[in-house]
């Protein structure tokens, strides 16, 4: 009788050390799964503002509601680099040139974050300070292509030449989940990509 319940006991004891482990693997898979779940939907939303800022400044390039500040379109982008750009634009519509600069930072800045990826992202409007976009930012290129939508070398030295552009950029978590929460090795990355960007104010040429 002494025998079996000892037996019983240490039976229950194990199945009860299974049931926990059962918990605590489904516990983890579920933090882990709300962690990805999280970063990628931060991520999303981050792209998603990020690319509506790009969007609305680039497509304005060579727009001015005072037309007699640029009468020529050829004269707007001024730089075109691999992650660098300036251009011309009224970019608060109240018929004043502003100049827009957009640069790409080296990874050198961001040794404060985990990743080891991510990159400053500047948006610069006329002489004031460069606004730096911390959102994440792995890749931001750019591509020229003419009017004859042929790919222009860099380096470009008469950016008059750009008509069409392409946009590519990825963003990764600043602070990804550490390996031993996850099996996850992604880094979370969202990409986005704008194969032709034209802006109508290009077209008269």
């Amino acid at each position: 009788m002494g025998t079996s319940s000892l037996l019983d006991i240490i039976g229950s004891m194990a199945v009860a050390g299974f049931l926990f482990l059962m918990v605590w693997k489904l516990n983890a898979s579920a933090n882990e799964a709300s962690g990805v779940i999280n970063q990628n939907l931060i991520l999303q939303q981050n792209m998603t503002a990020l690319v509506g800022i790009i969007e609305y400044d680039f497509r304005k390039i060579g727009y001015c509601k005072n037309w007699r500040l640029i009468p020529d379109a050829t004269s707007s982008i001024r730089i075109a680099d691999s992650t660098r750009l300036r251009f011309w634009a009224d970019i608060d519509n109240d018929g004043l040139l502003d100049s827009i600069t957009y640069t790409l930072g080296p990874t050198s800045e961001l040794t404060t974050t985990p990743n080891p990826r991510d990159r400053l992202l500047y948006r610069q409007v006329n002489t004031a300070g460069a606004y730096p976009m911390n959102l994440g930012v792995t890749q931001f290129s750019l591509k020229y292509y003419d009017v004859e939508n042929d790919l222009l070398a860099f380096p470009i030295t008469d950016p008059r030449k750009a008509f069409f552009m392409q946009i590519s950029i990825a963003l990764e978590s600043a602070y990804p989940q550490k390996l031993e929460f996850t099996k996850d090795t992604s880094g979370y990355v969202v990409y986005w990509r704008q194969i032709r960007l034209l802006t109508k104010n290009l077209r008269n040429r």
